[in-house]
């Protein structure tokens, strides 16, 4: 399994450092991030706070889209803090090592997405993913140092031996996953689902389920005939 951790428009560099630090200490080096190069860019703080992690900085991949970012990712999970996020599933960071060990295989990667230090991931942006999970904290104070999360959750990965996966992980690609949400929201928005509802609450809830039942190729492929199908049908000709 390989691990590509993700930040979203980081805001201060030393974190950009610190969070590079912390993937090289459990061996992980696969670091994305998603924003503008001069807004969000590496500069000597984050030299200093990397302290020989600088190779991980000098192989940064960078870009404007997080749906780039995740693009060949088997498995996507968003972090959110939960004071700030109310969604249907927070799987923690020994739980996501968990799925992970049992679900990926060798060539599969997982992708962590973290958001910005202020304020995190936006509603759009978790719903990119298919999973979410949070760092149990405190309540009265739950957010963590950006390169704090990331080095929580590359210790439980780091941690767990690579196993065989439980099953033969024939998991769809990420472009049949797109298509599956991209289709099944606009199937939802046509039938008129969500009514009064908040259609990113849905939405997120939907994937979660869809997320737990960890589909197979053929499934996915499945159901997205079936809304395709439906669509079809709805249309007037």
């Amino acid at each position: 399994m390989k691990l590509r951790v993700v930040l979203v428009q980081p805001q201060e560099s030393g974190n950009v450092g610190a969070a590079a630090r912390a993937m090289k200490n459990f061996g992980f080096t696969d670091l994305w991030i998603v924003g503008d190069r001069e807004k969000h860019g590496v500069d000597e703080k984050s030299l200093w706070w990397a302290m020989g992690a600088d190779d991980i900085l000098d192989r940064i991949t960078r870009t404007t889209s997080l749906p780039e970012a995740l693009a060949d990712c088997t498995i996507t999970v968003a972090t959110t803090a939960v004071k700030d996020r109310q969604v249907s599933e927070q799987l923690t960071p020994e739980d996501v090592a968990r799925l992970a060990s049992e679900e990926l295989g060798a060539d599969d990667r997982l992708a962590i997405v973290f958001g910005r230090e202020k304020w995190g991931l936006t509603g759009e942006e978790i719903a990119l993913c298919q999973r979410t999970a949070s760092i149990p904290t405190w309540p009265a104070f739950p957010t963590m140092n950006l390169a704090q999360s990331v080095a929580v959750f590359a210790y439980e990965i780091g941690k767990r031996p690579a196993n065989t996966p439980r099953r033969d992980p024939d998991l769809p690609p990420r472009d049949l996953t797109v298509a599956l949400e991209t289709h099944a929201r606009a199937l939802m928005e046509e039938i008129d689902f969500y009514g009064a509802k908040r259609p990113e609450r849905i939405c997120m809830e939907l994937q979660a389920i869809a997320g737990r039942a960890v589909l197979t190729r053929r499934e996915a492929s499945l159901l997205l005939a079936l809304i395709r199908k439906t669509q079809s049908r709805l249309t007037p000709k």
